[in-house]
């Protein structure tokens, strides 16, 4: 009985040990699991913020449909592929021609920063933007978006349109994509070209005149 009763306590300190092995082996391994966890948790989102591709200096030719479409002129192109959505990023500024089936120009657009959302076939054109029609009519204003599958150019900020005998200002703004039907929602005013170069002429010589 006594050999059974100290077989008994080996047996029972053995599993002790055991365990304490075990239960330091866990504290010691599992913060360093979690650390290598959150440090590729941060490189995933850090690498997920770069671009995919950076091009400065581009001038190119884009096709939809087997047809080229328009014309790219900027100092940097980015390209996010892995951000939901993905989009194109033009933060240095974009100079666009958009071409009909013959291969005029439609239009001429400019702004200081867009972005382009391919899966949508969505611009978004921002600050500083000028467009201008085949047929000579001039847009500018800070937001403007183009919608490709739609068809349609469009925007909800002010918007001044310099026709050749007038100008037109309102907040909203919708067009075609040819730019040659158009409307202002809110118009807030219409104005001869004479009499909105002669306001011009007298502001830049700080309200003075001859």
């Amino acid at each position: 009985m006594a050999d059974t009763k100290q077989t008994d306590k080996k047996y029972i300190a053995r599993i002790f040990i055991t365990v304490a092995v075990w239960t330091t082996v866990m504290f010691v391994f599992l913060p360093s699991c979690g650390k290598k966890e959150q440090a590729t948790a941060a490189a995933v989102k850090e690498s997920d913020s770069l671009p995919d591709m950076r091009t400065l200096g581009v001038t190119t030719l884009v096709s939809d449909s087997g047809m080229i479409r328009y014309k790219i002129i900027t100092d940097e192109w980015l390209v996010y592929s892995h951000r939901n959505p993905p989009f194109w990023a033009f933060e240095k500024g974009v100079y666009l021609e958009k071409f009909d089936t013959l291969f005029h120009v439609d239009a001429s657009i400019k702004a200081d920063t867009a972005y382009y959302y391919e899966q949508k076939k969505l611009w978004e054109l921002r600050s500083n933007v000028h467009i201008q029609s085949q047929r000579g009519d001039k847009f500018d204003t800070e937001l403007m978006f183009w919608d490709q599958n739609k068809e349609k150019i469009y925007s909800d900020r002010f918007i001044r349109i310099e026709q050749v005998d007038k100008v037109l200002t309102g907040y909203g703004f919708e067009s075609n994509q040819q730019m040659t039907e158009y409307q202002i929602y809110n118009n807030t005013g219409i104005f001869t070209v004479e009499d909105t170069a002669s306001a011009d002429s007298t502001a830049r010589s700080g309200g003075k005149q001859q």
